[in-house]
């Protein structure tokens, strides 16, 4: 405890940083639970998806892949205040489809991820994604 009180509080980007380190982990990691506290309740998107459509599409992304491996490069990261921040991310997917019997049978795609985050309860939170294959 000492030690923490010490420490310099960390900045808005050092805590979205965190945030998608801790997605990273979370995917690779394959814990659903963990994936859907980052989207906030009131998620929505252009493309009319709920915080619920959201959720459901990420446990079956991980269902539907046995193995997940990601790089991840946060690419800029807007502040809007001190509640609000868009965020690009580049992501290196490599996996494995369940439905597949041969471990070399791998798929690798590059994907952009554009991000709208609000801080809730001290924490950020997902609001808004878009997403486009590299």
């Amino acid at each position: 405890m000492l030690a923490a009180g010490c420490r310099p509080s960390s900045t808005p980007e050092d805590e979205i940083h965190a945030l998608v380190a801790t997605a990273e982990e979370s995917a690779e990691a394959r814990d659903a639970s963990a994936l859907k506290d980052l989207v906030a309740d009131d998620y929505e998107d252009p493309d009319g998806r709920s915080a619920a459509d959201i959720r459901s599409y990420l446990h079956g992304w991980l269902v539907a892949h046995q193995t997940v491996r990601l790089i991840s490069r946060v690419d800029s990261i807007e502040l809007e205040g001190t509640e609000l921040a868009r965020v690009a991310v580049t992501v290196g997917m490599l996996g494995r489809d369940a439905a597949s019997d041969s471990a070399w049978d791998l798929a690798g795609d590059v994907w952009r991820f554009d991000l709208m985050l609000a801080r809730e309860g001290g924490s950020w939170r997902v609001i808004r994604a878009g997403w486009q294959q590299d």
